[in-house]
């Protein structure tokens, strides 16, 4: 059973976030928590507090279960609001600065976590069949020989400097 925890409005850019998030994604709880506490970019400890919480909801959902098999099952960011502001530039002018923030959104789960197999498959196993046979009877995608062929001839004239028709 997954556990979802979320962090709101976090005053980063959504890209400094995602760099973060990339390098703990799909990884065990106990690695990430590593990575992120060796992590010298400032949004790593809020991050770090995030899987935590992550996994204290997973322990309430199972009742106190054991968080060794846990996995960062996902991880995304999401851009926020964003505070424009204005700083003074030459010859009176103003530049507009653009202070972003983010969403991050953490679901751990187990790793040994039993697959879900939806229920139209059991029920209709002729609807599969059918789609299977359909890709194989599909046709092969064209190949491009004439392009190809054109680009030589392209070539040749360029080679030998006469116009072939």
């Amino acid at each position: 059973m997954e556990a979802i925890a979320k962090l709101k409005d976090y005053p980063t850019s959504p890209r400094k976030m995602r760099l973060l998030a990339d390098l703990i994604r799909g990884e065990e709880v106990e690695t990430a928590l590593a990575i992120l506490e060796h992590n010298s970019k400032h949004p790593a400890v809020p991050l770090r507090k995030l899987v935590l919480s992550a996994i204290d909801n997973w322990k309430q959902k199972n009742e106190g279960g054991d968080e060794t098999g846990l996995v960062i099952k996902t991880i995304f960011v999401d851009g926020a609001r964003t505070l424009k502001r204005m700083r003074p530039a030459p010859q009176g002018r103003g530049y507009r600065v653009r202070k972003r923030s983010n969403h991050v959104t953490v679901i751990v789960d187990s790793k040994y976590a039993a697959p879900v197999i939806p229920e139209k498959i059991e029920e209709e196993p002729e609807v599969v069949e059918e789609a299977v046979e359909k890709k194989k009877e599909a046709k092969p995608k064209k190949t491009t020989a004439k392009k190809t062929a054109v680009k030589k001839s392209a070539a040749d004239k360029k080679t030998t400097g006469k116009k072939t028709k």
